[in-house]
């Protein structure tokens, strides 16, 4: 793209259309906060709207995309095992089959039990950790995700956690211990003066804000901790999971959690998500005694195409090639925003980076917070316009589709709005 304005009549139209019979126009609240701009197709990193513009994607999709958009394998393995059936109401071969891949790629688990999204997962966690323990509340974490239900959807305010939306119930937030990430000693005093915690969860990396790891010995000062006290630990891996690891961030850190959930990257694309864990805890949803259902759980859809893209991710590993482009696209970004006196702060793993105004170091959501992140959202608008397609609230994706060309031109965009953002 140029720095002439790119035709947008198509998806102005669709915009008004969407307005009439969608609230807000869109169908997650998320996409609120994203340009009003409608695609019509998506191939590897490239999108391509209703206008005709091209962009250069490193969203995918909020992190589904980890393989690129509409890799054929998973597409050709999704059409295939669908012309046989997609919802059986009863158990078939392609969700063992799953199963025993994405067992064998974590390594640590011996039972999955699949759902559709994170948020449904990471429920499931939180009720299998209270019947496993006999106990009700959980400490998380600030800045971190874990989902849009009632009882985890949280805003800070004053280091407290407070309702994020209207109609919330503000008593399910009672069992709910918020604390800030990156702070053992935190978590050793929480646990030692409360006797009714069933679970840690957080974000084992925390890539929903920020793309900030843990430190040095954190992971595993809270393992032991946990231990100590007959705490279950629960990593909410939807948005690390396969991708910072082919293991996970489990996999990468070295630390093994009792229950993990995942989604996002575990079927390239396609809306799965997956809990897992040990037999010993895992069984009792098999007994009956913690009710887990859904229709749509270990669809045929589902389970093909997370079968094609574990197979992708262990017969052709992408993460080596990922992170050399990743860590290449960030150095650039740096020396860009250097060569146009911009205080650009990009920090994180390359796979899943985040790029903001202001100074660092970023260790926990306090400190992000201390980024201008309005300036930024203004800036990706011009990032948007130059071909770039990212995020507003600076996290950006890569995925096995961004080849070292694909770099060079992004540089090249960013650069041209940078130069339009200082003119």
């Amino acid at each position: 793209m140029s720095d002439k304005p790119h035709p947008a009549e198509r998806s102005r139209e669709l915009h008004q259309r969407a307005l009439r019979v969608m609230p807000g126009g869109v169908n997650s609240n998320v996409r609120l906060l994203a340009p009003p701009v409608f695609f019509q197709s998506a191939r590897g990193c490239r999108l391509v709207d209703v206008d005709g513009n091209h962009y250069i994607d490193y969203l995918l999709g909020q992190g589904p995309n980890f393989l690129g958009h509409a890799p054929p394998d998973v597409l050709d393995a999704v059409d295939d095992a669908s012309r046989r059936g997609m919802v059986y109401g009863a158990q078939h071969s392609l969700e063992v089959e799953a199963a025993e891949r994405m067992l064998a790629v974590i390594g640590w688990a011996e039972q999955v039990r699949f759902g559709v999204s994170g948020s449904e997962s990471v429920q499931a966690a939180l009720r299998l950790a209270r019947a496993v323990t006999g106990r009700t509340r959980f400490i998380r974490f600030e800045g971190h995700y874990h989902g849009w239900f009632d009882n985890v959807l949280v805003r800070v305010e004053d280091g407290a956690a407070a309702p994020a939306s209207e109609g919330q119930l503000v008593s399910h937030l009672d069992d709910s211990l918020l604390l800030p990430w990156n702070d053992l000693t935190a978590v050793e005093e929480m646990l030692a003066t409360n006797d009714d915690i069933a679970a840690v969860i957080m974000e084992p990396v925390m890539l929903n804000a920020g793309s900030i790891e843990p430190v040095a010995g954190y992971l595993e000062g809270v393992r032991r901790a946990c231990d100590r006290h007959g705490v279950l630990l629960i990593f909410d891996e939807v948005i690390s999971g396969f991708r910072v690891a082919p293991g996970g961030a489990a996999d990468r850190y070295g630390v093994t959690p009792d229950l993990a959930t995942y989604g996002k990257a575990m079927a390239g694309g396609w809306p799965v998500s997956a809990l897992v864990g040990p037999r010993s805890m895992m069984e009792r949803f098999g007994t009956g005694a913690v009710n887990h259902s859904g229709t749509f759980n270990a669809s045929v859809m589902a389970c093909a195409a997370t079968v094609a893209t574990l197979r992708r991710l262990v017969d052709d590993p992408p993460h080596e090639r990922i992170s050399a482009r990743g860590r290449r696209l960030m150095d650039g970004l740096v020396q860009l925003a250097a060569d146009h006196s911009l205080d650009l702060h990009v920090q994180g793993l390359p796979m899943a980076f985040h790029a903001g105004f202001g100074d660092g170091p970023v260790l926990d959501y306090r400190s992000l917070r201390r980024l201008d992140a309005a300036r930024y959202n203004e800036f990706t608008r011009v990032l948007i316009d130059h071909g770039v397609w990212v995020a507003g609230r600076g996290i950006w994706y890569l995925s096995a589709a961004h080849e070292e060309a694909d770099i060079d031109e992004t540089l090249e965009r960013v650069a041209a709005a940078m130069k339009a953002t200082v003119s």
